[in-house]
């Protein structure tokens, strides 16, 4: 790989040096994390994207490469390799320039062109390409035999040849490609018979827009309605602007060999160079919309999982429901389950028993806070609690995938003696302590926060969702002695079966007091530890360095820092006074660099912290259902899913309204993500209900300039991790105060 390195650099516009120390690093088996965080000095301070598009580019020269030489090799054993088709080679930069080269020479079916030049009828098609003012019907009945019957048969024949060569012209297939590229519709019709099924995608029964500018979301659409069967698809340049372009490379004459020529093109691009194209640039722009689309997935995913934590604290998780009742489980600091119950606070004739359970819970197990599952029945849950007046911060947690979880096998491994509603609870509850440790264990496309994950390439799209976990899970870091099997598999070096093995060490001696204790876990060699050591943590453990995200090849530096200064490491730690006398370039080597050096000194200001926010708590409005929701009303939202064409976001009603793009910033935005983030908390005015179709819309933009309606009061509740354990309660933000505060964001 390292031979690609002038060419990644040249193509990415970075510096040489630091494309070959990432790709040499790559090829010792480094991962991208390791690199972006532990090999700054090596690679000039290239971030994991950076690293990432080494890699990607890296490899698409590789397979650039091979497939040149491939070219290359089958062409010179037909015997047609010239000094002038080495050069057009050579002078390729794209896959498709050098597969159009390579066409006439590509083996194929055999085609009507084939045919008729086992007919003999070569020399006939050369003669009219000619275009010489000849007698036509004179010459091509020259050609007559046993298979060519007639002259029109001849001529069709020649033409067939023609056809083919304007087809295999790779100046012309450039020239075709750039009129698609620029030129070119998508359009849509659905078919006769097929309206009522097709009603969903009614906004395209009739469509046209022009390939270059066609969101992601509405391809997709579209193409998702093509495969079903529902709409027919095209994508072409006008026909003329096409032919006009072929005519101007073949047609040379308007004489009656010319006109064969003519007749030739039209066929040359209605039967052959069109469909071809077409089919070329419907996967292109699929490709294209895919990417867009893992894009957005990949980056909302990303926001959940490093979604604000509440922590280590003891939990009261509620899984609602009507009918069979809301499933309670109270969870300790670790998030392991000591209480189950159930409860029936929906009926009115065991809410009493049902509120004397929920307090008894409270006392005797200490809980510090209460996760509320936020679908069927979660709101009227929360309020029940809330009139309990137990004096804990309540949180509504978003339980998309949480049922997924309690089936998988996962699950049935943690909770083997447990009910699938239980484990539902458990994950809820967790899922407020740790977002991210919790939401690894469920795939993500059934979190929720994608757009049109379905339709999208189903391999590409795992790679990019396993990298975004990878990146979050060692950008926060694992706890080595309470992190799970599955959260561990993603530490860089670790992966599924070292994880196992590190568990069943765990198990073993009780809890790592060491980092050096994992090259004892069996398969976990010197290479693995390099790679993972610097993103476990070890709380009181015996260095305490353990617990931060200074790497262990590090440590006689800081070793070395605190000596200089007079005192031991852990007095150092954490000491801001102690750190202000370093001088961290006098600790510069070849092996420690500037970018390591200044990592540690910021390490050793705050060790292990966490980079994700504190959690806050939230409060919607006095409204439950659609039917609740009327327009002009302006109330608090949550951001749950965003897309290219705009922003979903939950009200407090079971449906989530939608926010256009157009309706987000006073300013033009193209993007959602440019001003919104998931889990965002916004003012927003309703625009639109459609009950029957249980749609809302919403304007964040409108809310900004308009006066929010008073709203209930309601008890106080604590906002953040920080607040739980004070003994007074601050008043909560009224509506007023969070408009102004929403102003101050994004702008009047």
């Amino acid at each position: 790989m390292i031979t690609f390195a002038p060419g990644v650099s040249a193509k990415l516009n970075l510096r040489p040096q630091d494309v070959t120390a990432v790709l040499k690093l790559l090829e010792e088996g480094a991962t991208i994390p390791f690199i972006a965080r532990y090999r700054k000095d090596s690679t000039g301070a290239l971030d994991e994207v950076q690293v990432q598009q080494i890699q990607d580019e890296a490899n698409f020269q590789k397979e650039f490469s091979e497939r040149k030489a491939f070219i290359e090799k089958t062409i010179a054993e037909q015997g047609k390799m010239t000094e002038a088709l080495q050069t057009k080679i050579n002078g390729a930069t794209t896959l498709a320039a050098l597969e159009d080269i390579y066409l006439p020479y590509k083996p194929k079916r055999k085609t009507k062109a084939q045919t008729a030049r086992e007919n003999g009828l070569e020399p006939l098609a050369t003669l009219l390409l000619l275009q010489g003012n000849i007698n036509i019907l004179t010459e091509a009945a020259a050609f007559i035999n046993e298979s060519v019957l007639t002259t029109e048969d001849a001529l069709q024949g020649a033409r067939d040849i023609i056809a083919e060569q304007v087809n295999e012209h790779a100046e012309v297939r450039a020239r075709i490609r750039r009129l698609f590229e620029t030129k070119a519709t998508i359009q849509s019709k659905v078919w006769a018979d097929k309206e009522q099924e097709a009603i969903k995608y009614k906004d395209y029964f009739a469509f046209s827009e022009p390939i270059a500018k066609i969101p992601s979301h509405r391809l997709l659409a579209i193409m998702r309605g093509f495969m079903e069967g529902l709409l027919r698809m095209s994508i072409s340049p006008a026909d003329e602007d096409a032919i006009a372009i072929i005519e101007e490379q073949f047609l040379r004459s308007g004489n009656d060999a010319g006109m064969q020529v003519k007749k030739a093109i039209k066929d040359a691009w209605g039967r052959l160079l069109h469909p071809a194209m077409e089919s070329e640039f419907r996967m292109a722009l699929k490709t294209k919309a895919d990417e867009e689309a893992i894009n957005v997935f990949s980056e909302n995913l990303r926001q959940l999982l490093l979604s604000s934590p509440l922590g280590s604290k003891r939990i009261l998780a509620v899984d609602p429901g009507y009918r069979t009742g809301c499933k309670v489980v109270c969870l300790d600091e670790t998030g392991a389950l000591i209480k189950t119950g159930l409860i029936y606070i929906h009926e009115p004739g065991r809410l009493k028993d049902a509120g004397n359970t929920i307090t008894s819970f409270v006392k005797q197990y200490n809980i510090q806070a209460i996760a509320v599952g936020d679908g069927t029945a979660g709101r009227e849950t929360e309020q029940v609690i809330k009139k309990l007046e137990l004096g804990l911060p309540i949180f509504l947690v978003n339980e998309d995938g949480a049922s997924i979880y309690s089936a998988s096998p996962i699950a049935r491994e943690e909770f083997p003696d447990e009910d699938i509603t239980i484990r539902g609870a458990v994950s809820i509850g967790r899922r407020l302590m740790d977002p991210l440790a919790e939401l690894v264990k469920i795939d993500p496309k059934s979190i929720g926060v994608g757009q049109y994950q379905h339709d999208v390439n189903q391999v590409r799209l795992k790679d990019r969702l396993d990298q975004t976990v990878i990146s979050c899970v060692n950008t926060v870091g694992v706890n080595l002695n309470t992190a799970s099997k599955h959260l561990l598999s993603y530490v860089s070096g670790v992966g599924p079966s070292i994880a196992e093995n590190i568990i069943t060490y765990r198990n073993e001696i009780g809890r790592f007091t060491s980092r050096k204790q994992l090259m004892k876990v069996p398969r976990l060699g010197a290479k693995a530890f390099e790679q993972c050591a610097g993103f476990m943590r070890i709380k009181d453990g015996d260095d305490p360095l353990d617990a931060s995200a200074v790497h262990p090849e590090a440590y006689k530096v800081v070793t070395a820092m605190a000596a200089d200064i007079g005192v031991d490491v852990k007095s150092l730690v954490g000491n801001t006074e102690l750190i202000k006398q370093l001088q961290p370039k006098k600790y510069i080597t070849p092996e420690t660099g500037e970018h390591t050096l200044n990592d540690i000194i910021s390490e050793l200001k705050k060790p292990g912290l966490d980079p994700r926010s504190e959690v806050q708590q939230f409060e919607f409005a006095g409204i439950y259902s659609i039917e609740d929701v009327k327009t002009g009303m302006v109330v608090p939202g949550s951001v749950t899913n965003i897309t290219r064409f705009g922003a979903f976001v939950d009200i407090g009603v079971k449906q989530d309204g939608l926010v256009h793009v157009s309706e987000i910033a006073h300013k033009y935005i193209t993007d959602p993500n440019q001003v919104l983030k998931l889990n965002q908390k916004v003012m927003v005015m309703v625009t639109e209900v459609d009950v029957a179709r249980k749609r809302i819309a919403l304007s964040i933009k409108q809310a900004q300039t308009t006066p929010a309606p008073p709203q209930p009061k309601e008890k106080s509740q604590p906002a953040s991790r920080k607040e739980i354990n004070k003994p007074k309660e601050p008043a909560p933000l009224n509506m007023n105060d969070a408009l102004s505060l929403l102003k101050n964001k994004f702008g009047k």
